[in-house]
């Protein structure tokens, strides 16, 4: 079928991809924009995967002040040049991030921070509540590790459903903006501050 050039005008405002790759993406999807964003996803994690072991050095440091200044948020994001750092792509990106940790307070930035201690302490916690069940060993260690794995997209900002578009987590935001800018980039850290938190009130 014949692809319009509104269709491609319409899947690069979406996807931010080139011309041509949208124009190839609509081909292979029959005019399909939702499968053809899959598509443009799915080579985006291809492309993005080639640049993960370059070294990101450059980047910004943003603040987010939420809720009438009562949570306050500095993330720092690493890119590989200060020319794409000044982009507003990753100037978007990294304050969209900070937005997200002020809303869904993450404690880590991926699961590899989890460390040995919380993990067993979790996991000593998961085996007591499914054992109360009554359900076989090999049983409770499956519910064991779902868990787990819920707890890591509770609980490490790269796998939480990001804010402002659900159907992805802030590791698949992070994935394509790399794709679409052509560096690698890294969230290093975050901090979150909630105004009162940690005073003792009584």
């Amino acid at each position: 079928m014949e692809i319009t050039a509104a269709q491609v005008k319409d899947l690069r405002e979406k996807t931010g991809a080139g011309m041509m790759e949208c124009k190839s993406a609509l081909g292979e999807a029959a005019g399909n924009i939702d499968e053809a964003i899959k598509i443009l996803r799915k080579k985006g994690l291809a492309a993005a995967a080639k640049k993960a072991g370059r070294i990101a050095a450059e980047g910004m440091v943003a603040s987010y002040i939420h809720a009438g200044g009562r949570i306050g948020v500095l993330v720092e994001i690493n890119c590989e040049t200060d020319f794409v750092a000044r982009t507003p792509d990753f100037q978007s990106l990294v304050k969209d991030i900070a937005m997200h940790v002020a809303a869904s307070n993450p404690k880590f930035v991926s699961r590899d921070e989890v460390t040995p201690a919380i993990l067993d302490q979790e996991g000593e916690i998961y085996r007591a509540q499914a054992a109360a069940s009554g359900k076989p060993a090999e049983v409770i260690e499956k519910m064991v590790t779902g868990r787990m794995e819920k707890y890591y997209e509770e609980f490490c900002l790269l796998e939480q459903p990001f804010v402002k578009d659900t159907n992805l987590t802030v590791g698949a935001l992070l994935t394509e903006r790399i794709a679409k800018l052509g560096e690698n980039m890294r969230i290093r850290r975050f901090t979150r501050f909630a105004l009162g938190e940690g005073i003792d009130k009584q």
